[in-house]
């Protein structure tokens, strides 16, 4: 098409958002480079604050731990400042893209208003100091909140501009790379790294081939797949986007990973303590198996902790339990969300993307063209990281890096993820939910045996001498 500008198709956007945009913006010509630059952006800006002695810490800003509502309204108060600098950058960030690609700005500013202000309440109920009991993290519980409203009121035509969920995701998944060094594998060790090589791959066939066995949608199967491979929540929104999979069948995948987690939390310390494991190999046990981080820490504290009043009948320190599982799942399998991430987004782009029915073969300038852009920002945030983390030692990144880089971009992670969430709840039926019936569960139970038993074989009778030094 020579024109200058075209309209985007109705369905491109929510009712009643139809404005002529240019055509041809080149590395500004849709969502997926546009959350590029905004996650580099503020990679970037993190980063120059860190380098000069600073910090994104005032403007990454978030509630505070509380046991009262009166300490929660009081902390959302003392900061008030920061949230609206917050919003304002957000709002900045998002709508300057959007304006470009042609969206109504006057629509988009109060939606998106009231989209921060709920995940502001969503983040500080995600705060409360039994939340972590409960698994109640912040992306989703405020899918929950959404799905009620969603299923319960009809929403106006002009809220739907800011409930931009795939705009959302793939900024949270670039800004994501920016947590996940690869030097984090030099410094888990070939074991961990071996270990959750094995798990993830094994893990992700049975699933996926199980799916597809069971007649989904293969985008359906590898989001499921990579849920339980990998991490659950972060895994499978990036899977989802990698693939271009709909958004029903991320919230599923995260619903199932969610339900698996809380049920791991109890099942895999009663069983490590009926098999009298030691804490380190219960901890890689437990890292092996679980399907989300908050998830897997409570139930290796729960194991150290009854290790500490056990009164040696648990062997091992205490505290290697959760210095295991952070090895196993939070740096060896966690890593994989960036591989996987880009793999499926290869396989989906150059064998999955089809035209009449007839499978497409796509030259490399075809291929460019759907590749999804922003799992390229994740891999250069990763790289920046990267490099970064090369200047300590692992001591040091966590005692300097962490606390002063990383948590900062990690807390803007969040928000994104809660906006997406929050999003996909209010643009979901849950009748779009049900209508996938038993066969994703049963694809994702045989995951889970096969991560419970690949798990237990390589951290109790491969492994175990290597999981064991740790307690020395």
């Amino acid at each position: 098409m020579s024109e200058a500008t075209r309209i985007l198709p109705a369905q491109a956007r929510p009712s009643g958002d139809v404005v002529a945009r240019p055509e041809r913006w080149g590395l500004f010509a849709n969502e997926d480079w546009w959350s590029v630059w905004i996650g580099l952006l503020v990679i970037a800006v993190a980063w120059a604050l860190f380098a000069n002695g600073s910090s994104l810490k005032w403007l990454a800003v978030a509630p505070g731990k509380w046991s009262t509502l009166a300490e929660a309204g009081q902390g959302i108060a003392s900061h008030w400042p920061n949230y609206l600098a917050l919003f304002a950058t957000f709002a900045l960030l998002f709508g300057t893209g959007l304006a470009v690609l042609g969206h109504s700005l006057s629509r988009f500013l109060p939606s998106f208003l009231i989209l921060f202000v709920v995940s502001l309440l969503i983040f500080t109920a995600s705060a409360w100091t039994q939340a972590s009991h409960y698994n109640l993290e912040a992306p989703l519980i405020a899918l929950a909140l959404g799905l009620l409203v969603s299923n319960l009121a009809p929403l106006p035509a002009w809220f739907q501009s800011g409930l931009r969920v795939e705009f959302y995701i793939k900024v949270g998944i670039v800004l994501l790379g920016a947590t996940l060094p690869l030097t984090l594998l030099v410094w888990a060790g070939p074991v961990a790294v071996g270990q959750a090589t094995i798990v993830s791959l094994c893990t992700f066939f049975a699933i996926f081939l199980s799916g597809k066995a069971l007649g989904l949608d293969k985008r359906f199967a590898a989001v499921l797949g990579v849920g339980g491979a990998v991490c659950g929540v972060s895994a499978s929104i990036a899977a989802g986007g990698a693939v271009r999979a709909k958004r029903e069948q991320t919230s599923m995948a995260i619903t199932l990973v969610v339900v698996w987690a809380i049920v791991m939390i109890f099942v895999l310390p009663l069983a490590s303590r009926a098999l009298g494991l030691s804490t380190a190999v219960a901890g890689a046990w437990i890292g092996t198996s679980e399907f989300a981080d908050a998830a897997g820490i409570a139930a290796a504290q729960a194991y150290g902790d009854a290790a500490r009043h056990a009164g040696g009948a648990i062997a091992g320190a205490p505290d290697a339990a959760v210095q295991a599982f952070t090895l196993m799942k939070v740096v060896g399998r966690d890593i994989w969300i960036g591989i996987w991430a880009f793999a499926l987004a290869w396989v989906a782009t150059t064998r999955w993307n089809t035209e009449g029915g007839v499978q497409a073969k796509a030259d490399v300038r075809e291929i460019w063209a759907r590749f999804p852009k922003f799992v390229i920002g994740f891999v250069l945030a990763s790289a920046l990281t990267t490099w970064i983390a090369s200047h300590y030692s692992l001591a040091d990144y966590r005692k300097v890096v962490t606390p002063d880089l990383v948590a900062p971009i990690s807390t803007l992670r969040t928000w994104a993820f809660t906006f997406c969430f929050l999003s996909i709840g209010l643009t979901t039926r849950l009748r779009s939910l049900t209508a996938t019936g038993w066969k994703p569960l049963l694809a994702f139970t045989i995951g889970v045996v096969v991560n419970i038993l690949i798990g237990y074989a390589l951290s109790v009778h491969v492994f175990a001498d290597y999981w064991n030094g740790l307690s020395g």
